[in-house]
């Protein structure tokens, strides 16, 4: 009979792992998969649950044909 001790011993560090990157941040990086958008760190390859991702809907031509809002660009920037 075969054991998955191995297994086991694997999935513990790499839980271990991950509890300690994320107790000084981890470093997510946007990913894309199919139909799912998700956060997933570069150190330790912790994902999040993410979003799922689906066809854009189409717009009413009205909702197309209107006009963009153009940004206002302010001259100073304040800082508390």
């Amino acid at each position: 009979m075969e054991t998955h001790a191995g297994d086991l011993g694997g999935r513990m560090r790499d839980r271990v792992r991950q509890i300690l990157c994320g107790l000084h941040g981890h470093d997510s990086l946007l990913q894309f998969r199919q139909d799912r958008m998700f956060l997933r760190c570069a150190s330790c390859g912790h994902e999040t649950p993410g979003w799922e991702v689906s066809e854009p809907k189409r717009l009413p031509a009205r909702a197309r044909s209107a006009p963009a809002l153009q940004p206002q660009l302010i001259r100073e920037r304040r800082v508390a």
